[in-house]
């Protein structure tokens, strides 16, 4: 995590006072026993007064630290959550906000914590055991499951000046784009290692299938009567030929990606990837609907890589739709979050969102996270690269892609690619 209070490890000291965390933590804090007010015509007038500027002068020195801790809490890139020890909300950031996907209002505050993060169970579950826990996790991970954004966080009680236990305070960190890396770095390991075999495998494997369909030609040529043997000969050539599609598909997927970049129309970039998907597998009655604004801006990319991106998930969805329903293919200009998803104009970096999606039987809930995998594949034919490659398109353009089923059934893939190259706006 970030050098902020995420990085404590064990209880927090409150100093000083803060006018909304104190009236909260007032019933928990033990209180000084109030002084007996001297006689009247005790002391002398001028010191009087002078303590009376003092306590002046302490108060607004109070206020004024009050002010700037509020102002650097809220300003920290990692989520800050504080409740009271009876379970009421003291603090919330807009970072947890943004990462919890709660909706933040001032009244909030003094509300019950479970009513405020209704949509955020797994934080409440561990919020739950802030007292009961002798010793606090620290540095540890969770996977939220109504997002499944993953965060970083750290759970410590805030203590008092006495050291009693007045509330806790969770500092977690949306670490989604560093598990995203992870991920990444660990694929680029697998299919560098896989790769080398691979290709080795390919080279001669391609040779003999080659051969194979050149000798069942030769043959079919000298047996012209023999209905029987066209019929054999043609379903070995037929076998060899996809044989050999899937080697030059090994070979494409393995092959190191460089990108010849330039400034491209991705809207007639999908329009192309549309006609090159119809020429290798059959539409029948699948009905296409776009909606391509033509203001569309232009990218930075390689125009054959992204055409090739486009083709495999038209593909992907003839072959799912079986010759009949729909494909609906969408895109807009969108500005991005610094956590790389489209949202407000925080960090208004700039991208171009594209969703592909249909209306078949789609995909089990379990099965969306291997379907980038490679040779991983539900068809009977399917060599599973297909998508690999996609993934490894998008990954070569700094972009991103996420898969989701559709409520009404059917998968969405979703392309977001930033407008300029070299950005790593996704890590």
């Amino acid at each position: 995590m970030d050098n902020s209070l995420a990085t404590v490890n064990g209880p927090i000291t409150m100093f000083g006072s803060s006018v909304g965390l104190d009236d909260l933590f007032h019933d928990a804090m033990p209180q000084p026993k109030a002084r007996k007010p001297k006689p009247a015509g005790s002391g002398r007038t001028r010191s009087a007064a002078a303590r009376v500027r003092r306590a002046g002068a302490d108060r607004g020195r109070t206020v004024q630290a009050d002010v700037f801790f509020r102002s650097m809490v809220n300003s920290m890139r990692n989520g800050v959550l504080a409740m009271t020890r009876d379970g009421r909300l003291a603090y919330l950031n807009d970072v947890a906000c943004r990462t919890l996907g709660c909706r933040f209002r001032a009244s909030d505050i003094g509300r019950p914590v479970h009513e405020v993060l209704r949509g955020a169970p797994d934080v409440l579950r561990i919020l739950a055991g802030a007292f009961e826990l002798s010793h606090l996790p620290n540095r540890a991970e969770l996977r939220l499951k109504t997002s499944g954004k993953v965060i970083g966080y750290t759970l410590a009680h805030i203590r008092d000046e006495r050291n009693h236990i007045v509330g806790a305070a969770l500092f977690f960190k949306d670490l989604t784009r560093v598990e995203q890396i992870e991920e990444r770095e660990r694929l680029r390991d697998r299919l560098a290692a896989l790769g080398e075999m691979a290709a080795a495998i390919a080279h001669e494997v391609k040779n003999p299938l080659a051969g194979i369909e050149v000798m069942a030609g030769l043959l079919k040529r000298q047996l012209p009567d023999s209905a029987d043997a066209h019929a054999i000969l043609n379903d070995i050539i037929k076998d060899a030929k996809m044989a050999n599609a899937i080697v030059l598909e090994v070979l494409e997927f393995v092959r190191p990606i460089r990108l010849q970049v330039e400034r491209v129309s991705l809207r007639e970039i999908v329009q192309g990837a549309v006609t090159m998907a119809e020429s290798k597998v059959p539409r029948r009655d699948v009905e296409i609907l776009t909606d391509l604004p033509e203001d569309m801006p232009e990218m930075q990319g390689d125009e054959y890589q992204l055409r090739q991106l486009f083709t495999n998930l038209l593909i992907n969805a003839f072959e799912a739709l079986g010759g009949k329903g729909h494909v609906w293919i969408g895109g807009r200009r969108v500005k991005l979050d610094d956590d790389g998803s489209p949202g407000v104009d925080r960090h208004p970096a700039e991208a171009i969102v594209v969703e592909v999606s249909d209306d078949g039987p789609g995909l089990p809930g379990e099965l969306l996270d291997r379907i980038f995998s490679p040779f991983f594949t539900t068809k009977p034919q399917g060599s599973g690269l297909g998508l690999a490659i996609v993934r490894k398109i998008v990954d070569a353009h700094d972009g991103r892609i996420d898969v989701a089923g559709h409520p009404k059934g059917g998968t969405v893939f979703r392309v977001t690619l930033p407008l300029t190259s070299g950005g790593q706006l996704f890590g």
